[in-house]
């Protein structure tokens, strides 16, 4: 398993969403063996207001590569509920992990020689 750091900022830490965090974690690691590590946040800004928005942010280093999601809740979204923000920046970041692997998996074509001029 990789190296990973969980802070909690705006927020109590939760021994059930470090949980969650760490198994959404697990599973990045079964989908590929070369992460170094990953920063996850988890803040509620705005905190005075009657419903708390959770706002999501990972940073996975790889090598050569960062991937990073940054779920900031817009008008429309609902990330009310913090496992269900949790699971969307994840859905997220195994998308954009699952790219990269199929991007380094596609063999480069060859560049094309120019054409000889026989005329």
């Amino acid at each position: 398993m990789f190296y990973y750091q969980i802070d909690f900022s705006d927020c109590d830490p939760s021994d059930a969403v470090r949980f969650e965090i760490e198994r959404h974690l697990q599973k990045l690691d079964r989908l590929h063996d070369r992460i170094i590590e990953c920063h996850v946040s988890v803040r509620i800004p705005h905190r005075h207001q009657r419903k708390h928005t959770y706002h999501i942010n990972l940073q996975l280093k790889l090598p050569g590569k960062v991937l990073v999601v940054d779920r900031d809740p817009d008008k429309n979204d609902t990330h009310t509920d913090i496992k269900i923000a949790i699971r969307d920046a994840f859905a997220k970041l195994t998308r954009q992990l699952e790219d990269y692997v199929r991007q380094r998996a596609e063999p480069t074509p060859a560049p094309e020689a120019p054409a000889e001029n026989w005329a």
